[in-house]
């Protein structure tokens, strides 16, 4: 894989058939929560922005794909991304399981609310 991107579409071209379709259903994920929302690379992974300041970040890996930052959020939602939260700030979903994109959706619904104060 080359370490450096110009586009996102670069970026998900690069990996393999099996995972190429996970990033782009997380692309349109977030998308969908997001209508507005531009993309960069920054990091060397996609990024996803609003407002002009980035606003949620994903990545493919060999084994998982991972998603930045993670919002706080109600009981409910805290308790479906533990099984994914990997430290303080990170998710990991691993390849080969189903992957919780209504999940990922929220987890971006609520980094919205939180940078806007929830007017989107």
């Amino acid at each position: 894989m080359a370490d450096e991107f110009s586009t996102v579409d670069e970026y998900i071209a690069s990996f393999p058939d099996d995972v190429r379709p996970v990033l782009q259903e997380i692309r349109r994920t977030v998308h969908a929560v997001v209508p507005g929302a531009e993309e960069t690379i920054s990091y060397k992974i996609p990024a996803i922005t609003l407002g002009g300041r980035h606003l949620v970040y994903f990545a493919g890996w060999k084994r998982h794909v991972s998603v930045y930052p993670l919002p706080s959020g109600d009981t409910e939602f805290e308790r479906r991304l533990a099984a994914y939260r990997s430290g303080t700030g990170t998710a990991k979903f691993p390849l080969g399981e189903p992957i919780p994109y209504d999940l990922i959706g929220q987890l971006v619904g609520l980094l919205v609310e939180q940078r806007t104060g929830g007017d989107k």
